[in-house]
């Protein structure tokens, strides 16, 4: 499989039209691989909640666009905050196990690269930080 504009732009037309204005495609080649690997297409209109990855580190390379990437504490208060672009400076990060986070996708066609450790476990409450 390549990773080339045909596949970015088909994705990123997806996110357009997705009411989350989001949308992820699987790298996996087999249901038994158990790592997470996929790119994730954000439009500037989707929304992600503060939250944490509580048995996993997350690791993301920016493809395509910018983005924000926020960093929190307990109580709710940013931290820390950078842009990432493609061939930038910033073109990615890595978030620690349990940080609290979240990120803001700063232009349309924006794509990155996730990866986590383990299989996919969705978000649960505890893991989403509600101010």
């Amino acid at each position: 499989m390549r990773i080339d504009k045909e596949l970015l732009d088909n994705l990123t037309e997806q996110a357009k039209a997705n009411p989350r204005f989001r949308q992820s495609f699987d790298l996996r080649t087999t249901l038994a691989d158990n790592s997470q690997r996929m790119l994730n297409a954000l439009e500037p209109q989707t929304v992600l909640p503060i939250h944490r990855h509580r048995v996993s580190t997350e690791v993301v390379a920016v493809l395509r666009g910018s983005l924000r990437q926020n960093f929190y504490n307990d109580k709710g208060e940013l931290t820390e905050s950078f842009v990432c672009e493609a061939g930038g400076i910033n073109a990615g990060f890595s978030v620690e196990l349990g940080r609290w986070h979240n990120t803001e996708s700063l232009e349309s066609g924006t794509v990155i690269l996730e990866c986590k450790d383990g299989k996919y476990e969705p978000l649960q409450d505890e893991d989403i930080l509600k101010l």
